[in-house]
């Protein structure tokens, strides 16, 4: 079985294992929230380089708390940050408008949990892949078993190679391996998943 963490923006592996697993997944919401951690941080690619997006949480440094009781933090403007960086990295991009529209509204919206906002976000994103089943979640701790592909650790151990696609700035940076799956889908669209197979 898969086992993740509810992430924001998930990167390419996150995925492409979603992906290849089909049904024989859990998204676990009932670990413990890690800080500085995808469960609330992801990476784009701008013009300067990679850029890391970070949603403020409510109570960060409550150690041991529940992924679905964090809360996101709205006293900062970081919905207007996100989105400015996001438009300012891929406006450019043949898919910005298609995926923009469907994307704009979790950088209006409020959701109190991150948890909610991290699986909104992950089932819009799964979408323009063609993946509409249901995601499977849970609020208690999975324990995992030796057969288990956990990428919950903060430092994965896992092997994954980002398949090389063409990315915005590649004409004055190198390739960037494993960002968010929102680069792969504004420079490839469609093609997208025929990349991650």
């Amino acid at each position: 079985m898969l086992i993740l963490p509810a992430t924001y923006l998930p990167d390419i592996e996150y995925i492409t294992r979603l992906l290849a697993a089909g049904d024989d997944h859990i998204i676990d919401c009932g670990e413990h929230y890690i800080k500085r951690s995808v469960r609330n941080r992801t990476r784009i690619m701008t013009a300067n380089g990679v850029l890391e997006l970070t949603v403020p949480v409510v109570k960060a440094n409550h150690p041991r708390t529940a992924m679905h009781k964090m809360q996101i933090d709205y006293s900062k403007p970081w919905q207007h940050q996100h989105w400015v960086a996001i438009e300012s990295a891929y406006r450019s991009s043949a898919y910005f408008d298609f995926i923009a529209e469907r994307l704009r509204p979790f950088y209006t919206e409020n959701y109190t949990s991150l948890v909610e906002f991290n699986l909104a976000i992950l089932t819009t994103l799964l979408a323009f892949l063609g993946y509409t089943k249901p995601l499977k979640t849970t609020t208690e701790y999975v324990v995992a078993t030796e057969n288990d592909v956990d990428l919950r650790p903060k430092h994965r151990t896992t092997e994954f190679s980002t398949p090389h696609y063409f990315q915005l700035f590649s004409d004055r940076l190198p390739f960037a391996e494993n960002l968010s799956i929102l680069d792969l889908l504004m420079s490839e669209g469609d093609y997208a998943v025929s990349l991650l197979k």
